[in-house]
């Protein structure tokens, strides 16, 4: 069964974390007070992962764990149903919306409606661990025309944090993740594009950090996708069962309004043709 979304972008953003410690399932297992099945569960999706876990396996990362907990946020307010009681009509101000909260549209269904999410991020660990202080609105209003419709948040309450800025801008993003770089703040969706085999591709775009890349999902173990940009072209490639359950994004390239991006996605079945399609900044 596939992951909500939300708790496969958790997934994937722990699979990176957990790559960087080195550790082994068994490793993770001697390392924590969570066993080597559940951490399987957590790094796939299939269960949405205690606080605690999160927590440490940043630790033993030696990472922050900001990031991981406002997915955590996310994901945990998908799962609950908070996020369908997220206040729409209180007083806001304009607040950019996570790539995490762009879930694949699913077939058959309108990629225009509405998502509401509550988010809190908080400032530090203390806050983190306390309820939930910010109600970040995330709604995937894109208009017909693709253009990207706005974000609010309700007034957040001293001491809480909104999604921090970007950690690149231009020239220093090129080559590098976009979720990691925050870059990710829903980014424009420049077009879509779904494969003969089934596999769903996107570009996006983002204003904020000037750059542009490509992302996959519903694919199989040796599919890869080249994003054709300004600079050298960047590629990604699903290498295992994990990669193939969640979202998989190229490394960014800086682009400007009017340039062409193209992707071309790369079938791993022996003698399928790749399939190329672009876009242009807006």
């Amino acid at each position: 069964m596939t992951p909500p979304p939300e708790r496969a972008e958790l997934a994937a953003a722990l699979r990176e974390v957990r790559q960087r410690t080195g550790l082994s399932l068994t490793g993770l297992e001697e390392r924590t007070p969570f066993s080597k099945s559940s951490w399987g569960r957590y790094l796939k999706g299939d269960t949405l992962p205690p606080r605690d876990a999160v927590r440490a396996l940043c630790r033993l990362a030696g990472e922050p764990d900001g990031r991981c907990l406002a997915l955590w946020e996310i994901a945990e307010a998908a799962g609950s149903g908070r996020a369908a009681h997220a206040p729409a009509d209180a007083p806001s101000r304009e607040t950019p919306r996570t790539e995490a909260s762009a879930p694949p549209p699913p077939e058959g269904t309108n990629r225009n409606r509405s998502l509401r999410v509550a988010v809190a991020v908080a400032a530090g660990a203390a806050v983190l661990a306390s309820a939930v202080t910010a109600a970040v609105v995330l709604t995937d209003g894109e208009a017909p025309d693709g253009s990207a419709g706005t974000a609010r948040t309700a007034p957040a309450s001293p001491g809480a944090a909104v999604v921090p800025p970007p950690r690149c801008r231009g020239a220093s993003c090129a080559g590098k993740d976009p979720i990691n770089m925050l870059c990710g703040v829903h980014p424009d969706t420049l077009t879509t594009y779904r494969t003969a085999a089934g596999a769903r591709l996107e570009l996006r775009h983002s204003p904020r950090c000037g750059t542009s890349w490509a992302r996959m999902w519903a694919t199989e173990i040796g599919d890869r996708i080249e994003l054709v940009a300004p600079g050298p072209p960047r590629s990604a490639e699903v290498t295992d069962t994990l990669d193939a359950r969640a979202y998989l994004y190229t490394p960014m390239a800086v682009t400007r309004p009017g340039a062409v991006v193209r992707a071309c996605f790369h079938p791993s079945a022996a003698g399928t043709e790749p399939e190329c399609f672009e876009a242009t900044v807006r």
